[in-house]
This record gives C-alpha cells, structure tokens and sequence, in this order.
C-alpha cells in the first residue's frame, strides 16, 4: 500500500456491560472517530461494528475479523478505535496483533488513550495499557465469582438467570 495514502477503517464494539458502566454508544463512538478522520485526513474505507461482544478475545467479533482480512489485502493502513479496550482487553491478542499491524504496514489508532503504534515508543504504550485492562477483566472475574460462590453458600441464588435457562422454564 502507498504509504502516502491514509486510509482509515474505523473499529467500534460495545458490550452490554461497557455500555451499561461507561454509557457510550456505537453511534458515539462512530461519530468521535469519523471526526477524528476528517482532522487527521484519513480516508474512511468502512466502519466495522460488533456490538454486544466483549473483547476478550479477537477470534469471535466478526466485524474486527473482517477489518483484519482487509487489512493484510491492503485496503486499509490505518485502524481507528475510540479506546485501546474497545480493541483487545488480552496481552497474547495485543502481541499477535501488533505484529500483524508490523507485517502490513498498517498503525493503529486510540483516540481517548492516546495510543499510535508507528513509534516504538508508541508501542511499549499501547503494550502497557493493555496490561492494565486484562488486569481489571480479571480482577472483575474473580469478584463476581467470589460474589456469586458466597451467594449460594448463603442460601440465595441469584435472580436473573442466563437467556438460555430462562428459557427452559
């Protein structure tokens, strides 16, 4: 890809949760980054959109699959997100993508973190701050179990039970 051209797909994803703590929407998202674009001049070449998928792993957000596939064919050279968590919340998944981004010639962007990996300085960032947010995926996951094993030795189960068994009832 011609590295004079600055062609953007713009990366967007909520999960039920993040929506519910933190309150931005995919359309808030899309609007920050498409601003964001037009002040930078980058091309837009497509918005990929996953909503309600959580970033613990790349392998099951088919919108970041596909942005990924256009990529490596040369579509696209820059990936534009709202925040590095809205990406990958997984050290293993930054890495593996890093070193895609590297192979293709391609940078990714974080508005509110500030993140930019055409620098190696860039890169120890984005590296850093992924650390940090598999820590808290963690950290939460450890709480609701512990929370949710001292509920039932308590007697009390709780209320809102997954789709699936609701269904079974």
């Amino acid at each position: 890809m011609n590295e004079e051209r600055k062609v953007a797909g713009i990366y967007i994803r909520v999960s039920t949760e993040d929506q519910a703590r933190e309150g931005f929407s995919l359309g808030e998202q899309e609007e920050k980054l498409k601003a964001l674009c037009k002040y930078k001049e980058y091309k837009i070449y497509k918005v990929y959109k996953d909503a309600g998928i959580s970033a613990k792993d790349m392998e099951h957000r088919p919108a970041f699959q596909q942005m990924l596939e256009d990529m490596r064919i040369g579509k696209i050279n820059y990936i534009v997100a709202y925040k590095l968590d809205r990406v990958t919340r997984s050290v293993r998944d930054l890495e593996i993508l890093i070193s895609d981004l590297e192979k293709h010639n391609c940078y990714l962007i974080c508005d509110r973190d500030d993140v930019n990996t055409s620098t190696a300085n860039g890169r120890f960032f984005v590296r850093m701050l992924t650390v940090l947010s598999q820590l808290e995926l963690e950290i939460v996951s450890e709480r609701t179990k512990f929370g949710m094993t001292g509920a039932i030795k308590s007697g009390h189960v709780p209320r809102n039970l997954p789709n699936r068994i609701q269904k079974r009832k």
